[in-house]
């Protein structure tokens, strides 16, 4: 009935869609098995795309020849680059978008490329022959070879949903959980432990009064995430609102505290701290007496609001009772309620760095499955798993990508080096070189990497060529020529900046908070000019990249020097048989963590919670020998 494909994928969510396409794209035969073809790349939690720090993964898929940010640019209801107040390594885009068409548009693509299957059903096993994947078994009883498998099971492994004191087995409302995958996978030999996540309920908008809330609006110039050209058309952004809760809101909550899930012990995983549900806030913040809340439309086709931040298990009634105290609400009517979802996950520290499973040849894992949380994290390992299944097959070198270079290294280095008691969430603040890696620059990163293994095209590696080279022309044009007073004084006096008494380089004035090079370049004709001979298309993201490398010069050098530095230590390769047992200098903490995690370089190993400095050192002086 079916061929032997070269690589399957189970679970079509941000991970499974990603991990398909990439490896289709690379020439692989590929089989994307999903229970339900009509949720493809469902955005199950908040209709948005991106945020801070997450908005640079999205750049950085598609800088690699993903499609998150093409499918999230077509399907954008309102776009923001957030922290612009800040410096350019917070600046982060985000996109709201249409959570009805968002799917289509994944299936659409999905459908269109060459090598890709897609089959409905679902994998309850796996064909696995002396440590090496041959293939999975579904549901329906088909045994299908492949190459390599990669797991991309979401929250839908063993899956609860909680509402107050009911609860019942799915993957997402509505949907039926994957039973007996991971009861196969622990007979096998891997870990298997519990995480949990929530979602908020969705409220019908006629029901809500906007009149009293904070209209939130999209940028005035609307941005996109993908470097290449990929809206449809240009369409009226919608509104966001922002909300509050109060203190008679937090007391009907505190009534369904004794019949909550997560209080009273019925559900055991850990949920994310970094995005508490709404009783959590209150238990743990007691001291406040509201809290913020996101209104998020959900699509332009149906007049249903996300209410972020509102994320619960509470019981129905406590959930109603609450909402309706909140001005604004007295007469919201939900739709969906809020819920939380308890489900099966893989801890991390069981992969290689090509996301690869230790025990296992050929069996990758991706997504929510590896502790995480998130769309675009999800996204970001689905598509380096599709990657490394194709050059696992092909007998070729992997792709890792290094912390230096990308937040996917960031993210994929901290899940197998230091694995997750918590879903995984990606801050800028894990980047040690987030100047490094801001979401202006992911193309000139990483589309060099992503054309050489044959993902990105001949014309993104081209426009990113072109955009580079018009770059360093006004980069250096800026630091070569310079303006007089009688052209910027007056706009200098605007700003309360200090007036200059003779001609001064651009470069120097850029330096300045107050100045920027929109400013310049209407006050100094000739560099307005020079900015003009670049290509329409990205002249925005030429003037901004290079007033970015002109302003931040020296910060960027000074990462640039600590990567050089340290990258002798993230080049010094430790052999994957090393008996760290032997090695008695080493703390037995540090024995017993090294031995388990097996990093490959030193510069991992020193990432490695219990192993100190001191026993970073003794590696260095054996290795050294």
């Amino acid at each position: 009935m079916f061929q032997k494909f070269d690589i399957i994928v189970v679970g079509a969510g941000h991970a499974g869609c990603e991990a398909a396409h990439a490896s289709a794209l690379m020439g692989a035969e590929t089989l994307l098995i999903t229970q339900n073809l009509n949720a493809i790349a469902q955005l199950s939690c908040n209709p948005a795309m991106g945020g801070v720090a997450k908005g640079q993964i999205v750049r950085e898929i598609d800088a690699l020849g993903g499609l998150s940010g093409i499918i999230t640019d077509q399907n954008t209801m309102q776009f923001r680059m957030l922290n612009r107040s800040k410096g350019p390594a917070m600046w982060s885009p985000r996109a709201q978008v249409d959570n009805v068409t968002f799917g289509i548009s994944w299936r659409r693509y999905l459908e269109g490329v060459p090598h890709l299957q897609l089959w409905q059903d679902e994998v309850v096993d796996l064909i696995i022959n002396n440590g090496v994947v041959e293939g999975v078994v579904t549901k329906i009883g088909l045994k299908i070879d492949a190459k390599s498998v990669i797991l991309t099971n979401g929250t839908f492994l063993n899956g609860k949903i909680h509402i107050g004191e009911t609860n019942f087995e799915g993957g997402r409302i509505g949907e039926e959980a994957s039973k007996g995958l991971s009861e196969k996978m622990q007979e096998i030999g891997f870990e298997v432990e519990k995480l949990k996540t929530g979602t908020p309920m969705r409220v019908v908008g006629e029901t809500i009064d906007f009149s009293i809330l904070q209209e939130q609006k999209g940028d005035d110039d609307s941005g996109q995430f993908s470097f290449i050209n990929s809206k449809l058309e240009q369409i009226e952004q919608k509104s966001c609102f922002l909300a509050y809760t109060n203190d008679d809101v937090h007391s009907i909550l505190k009534e369904g505290f004794e019949k909550s899930p997560m209080f009273q012990g019925r559900i055991q995983g850990r949920g994310p701290r970094y995005c508490p549900s709404i009783e959590d806030k209150i238990e743990r913040f007691s001291d406040k007496n509201k809290h913020q809340l996101f209104v998020e439309p959900e699509s332009r086709f149906t007049n249903l609001y996300y209410i972020n931040g509102f994320s619960s298990s509470l019981p129905l009634e406590i959930q109603y009772k609450a909402l309706r105290t909140m001005p604004g609400f007295e007469n919201a009517i939900i739709q969906k309620p809020g819920y939380a979802i308890e489900y099966d996950y893989f801890p991390p520290i069981q992969l290689k760095a090509n996301l690869e499973t230790k025990l296992i040849k050929g069996l990758f894992f991706a997504g929510q499955i590896n502790g995480t949380t998130g769309y675009e994290e999800a996204g970001a390992q689905g598509l380096i798993a599709g990657i490394n299944a194709c050059m696992t097959i092909a007998d070729k070198e992997p792709v890792i990508l290094k912390r230096s270079e990308s937040y996917i290294g960031v993210l994929i280095d901290d899940l197998i080096t230091k694995g997750v008691d918590e879903p995984y969430r990606m801050f800028t603040s894990r980047a040690e070189y987030r100047i490094l890696l801001r979401q202006d620059n992911a193309d000139q990163r990483l589309t060099p990497i992503g054309y050489s293994i044959g993902l990105a095209s001949e014309a993104r590696l081209k426009k990113m060529e072109t955009k580079k080279e018009n770059i360093n022309r006004i980069v250096n044009f800026i630091k070569n020529n310079s303006a007089f007073p009688e052209e910027v004084n007056k706009s200098f006096q605007g700003i309360n900046t200090p007036a200059i008494t003779q001609k001064t380089k651009l470069s120097q004035l850029l330096l300045r908070p107050q100045v920027d090079l929109h400013l310049l370049k209407s006050d100094v004709a000739y560099l307005n000019t020079e900015i003009n001979k670049t290509p329409v298309e990205i002249r925005n993201q030429v003037e901004e990249c290079a007033e970015i490398l002109v302003k931040y010069e020296s910060y960027i050098k000074k990462e640039e020097e600590i990567v050089n530095k340290l990258s002798y230590f993230e080049n010094l390769v430790i052999k994957d048989d090393f008996d760290y047992h032997s090695l008695k200098s080493l703390s037995f903490e540090a024995r017993e963590k090294l031995s388990k995690i097996r990093p490959k370089t030193i510069g991992q190993a020193g990432r490695i919670s219990g192993v100190s400095p001191a026993d970073i050192s003794a590696l260095i002086v054996y290795f050294g020998r």
